[in-house]
């Protein structure tokens, strides 16, 4: 068997004739060959490799750290918070343990209102929602309203303004760091 050769070097040159030739006469197949080219591009697997970027995103932190599984590493380092998970499951009729004040204070922040996990000031506006001293939270876009017996966003807001300045600041640095600690190192400039 004869080995396979790359057609690459005449596919280019096939290339820029044609390109040339686009320029030298019409400008209304210039789209069609920067499609070409792009096609090319694309299918010679530029786009696969680990390290790069589509021009320099990385890719959300949410790929990164499961929102669901913060809140145990938030109770792990705050554990006088209060749990508030003392409501019934609609499907199971029984307690849903795993369904915390914390749990449904991140998923209402990263999912309901779509702040970012990785500031400080994001996670104060969403402490100031439940303090009503920012935006109006809606009965039924509150996370546990669909899977719980009882809306817990009522019970939610009274823990969240029972809690101390201090405790609400340890709450916000807890959660900052915890969605920082797995984000890549950042370049310095």
């Amino acid at each position: 068997m004869k080995p396979k050769k790359f057609l690459i070097g005449p596919i280019l040159q096939l290339i820029v004739l044609k390109f040339n030739s686009i320029l030298t006469n019409q400008y209304s197949a210039l789209p069609i060959a920067l499609m070409v080219v792009g096609v090319i591009l694309l299918g010679s697997g530029v786009g696969k490799s680990k390290y790069t970027t589509f021009i320099g995103i990385e890719p959300a932190i949410a790929q990164r750290i499961s929102p669901g599984d913060v809140w145990q590493i938030v109770y792990q380092q705050l554990p006088d918070l209060p749990k508030e998970n003392q409501y019934i499951s609609k499907e199971t009729g029984k307690v849903a343990e795993n369904n915390t004040l914390v749990g449904r204070l991140i998923r209402y922040h990263i999912y309901v209102k779509e702040r970012s996990p990785n500031y400080r000031l994001d996670w104060k506006l969403t402490l100031a929602d439940y303090l009503d001293a920012n935006e109006t939270m809606y009965d039924v876009a509150y996370p546990g309203y669909d899977v719980l017996r009882q809306n817990p966003i009522e019970g939610d807001r009274a823990a969240i303004s029972k809690l101390t300045r201090t405790q609400r600041n340890a709450l916000v640095q807890a959660l900052t760091n915890i969605f920082n600690s797995s984000s890549p190192a950042q370049p310095q400039r």
